[in-house]
């Protein structure tokens, strides 16, 4: 078993912090095989600074190790102040383990949620996978979901990093809209990358 490490102490936290906002690509269901991942690094919510990307398997179960990796062989990786997430499913229902990616990263996650999740209808469709249990102790353990009043209503959850400070990290990195700037220019960039022209908001 993995010991615990205490949540980050911020003295205090920079105006320009780098944030790496997280996001998947649109895809199709139960035909792509691979789903691209696309992270960015903000000042706060001001500047880019950097783009990662990687690849991970539809519905598959890759997600945590994929991002993992795509944090910790960056360049950028001593930089990085706090990794923020849209949502913790990604490519469908490939479920990420916050607690390890903060873990493994020592970099603190902060995931983004536009809606409270049902979590009933997901326990519902997780239970078509063989590991589904495994699959739900991962939602589990991203633990309390957190409002947030931002530019409009928005839920987080968080690992390795206080509710104080994520909350005036994630306003700090709202700038154009309800959604976190790192977050937002992640989905433009990959729905664009996968459909030559981006659309939708994260």
């Amino acid at each position: 078993m993995n010991e615990e490490i205490p949540n980050k102490k911020f003295r205090k936290i920079k105006k320009e912090i780098r944030i790496l906002g997280v996001d998947d690509g649109p895809f199709t269901p139960h035909r792509e095989e691979k789903v691209l991942i696309i992270g960015t690094i903000f000042r706060a919510g001001i500047w880019l600074d950097g783009v990662l990307s990687t690849q991970i398997t539809n519905d598959g179960d890759d997600a945590t190790d994929k991002l993992v990796g795509m944090v910790n062989q960056s360049h950028h990786r001593e930089q990085i102040g706090v990794i923020m997430l849209d949502g913790i499913t990604f490519g469908g229902f490939n479920v990420v383990d916050i607690q390890q990616i903060f873990q493994k990263t020592q970099i603190p996650v902060i995931v983004i949620m536009r809606k409270q999740p049902d979590l009933l209808k997901i326990r519902n469709a997780l239970q078509n996978f063989s590991n589904w249990e495994e699959r739900w102790k991962r939602i589990q353990k991203a633990g309390k979901i957190k409002i947030i009043h931002n530019k409009e209503l928005i839920y987080i959850q968080t690992s390795g990093i206080s509710w104080e400070d994520a909350e005036e990290i994630v306003k700090l990195a709202t700038t154009r809209s309800a959604i976190p700037e790192p977050i937002r220019a992640a989905h433009i960039i990959a729905s664009g990358v996968i459909t030559g022209d981006s659309r939708g908001s994260a």
